[in-house]
């Protein structure tokens, strides 16, 4: 049942971003297309709710309760710069707004995107960690709560390989091409 909620929340997701940025430039409804890119967090709240309220009728705790903590990490860690991104470019496609602008590809201003990306991981983690952490806490019997502390170190190792590879660009910077 939770798998099949983080499936619906995801196409609602895009389903809402798509009905949203419809309305605000094809339609030039611009509350309507605003109140619908702010029905995004509810779906949210939609799947933290089913999924503590299955933990709490004694579901046991699976592989599908940490997914749903990670995908709410990452909504949070990911969601608002993936809407202001389409939004830039559905203006720009549809509104006539400049284009936006591409992140850099060289230096240390690929380094800075790379750590702020980095920032959004790290956000994501600390989120879906302490959502863990609380459904850890939540399942009295310590042995049920394994799979849970199973994402705890998947969540920690996407983080961390994520650090290093931002960290990459800042020891190994790309130079820009000769002429540039």
């Amino acid at each position: 049942m939770i798998v099949g909620l983080i499936v619906a929340c995801e196409v609602g997701f895009w389903v809402l971003l798509a009905l949203g940025l419809t309305a605000r430039y094809l339609l030039r409804w611009r509350r309507t297309g605003l109140a619908l890119l702010l029905c995004e967090p509810l779906l949210e709240l939609v799947l933290f709710a089913v999924t503590a309220f299955d933990l709490r009728n004694g579901a046991k705790p699976g592989w599908e309760h940490g997914l749903a903590a990670l995908y709410l990490g990452f909504t949070v860690g990911y969601g608002h710069s993936t809407i202001r991104w389409l939004d830039g470019h559905a203006a720009h496609r549809l509104a006539g707004a400049p284009r936006p602008p591409k992140p850099p590809r060289h230096g240390l201003a690929r380094a800075r995107h790379e750590g702020r990306l980095w920032l959004r991981t790290l956000l994501a983690s600390t989120v879906a960690l302490a959502l863990l952490q609380a459904a850890v806490r939540y399942v009295d019997t310590p042995s049920a709560a394994d799979p849970l502390r199973s994402w705890q170190w998947t969540t920690l190792r996407i983080a961390g390989i994520h650090g290093l590879v931002a960290l990459t660009y800042l020891l190994f910077p790309k130079k820009a091409p000769a002429g540039r």
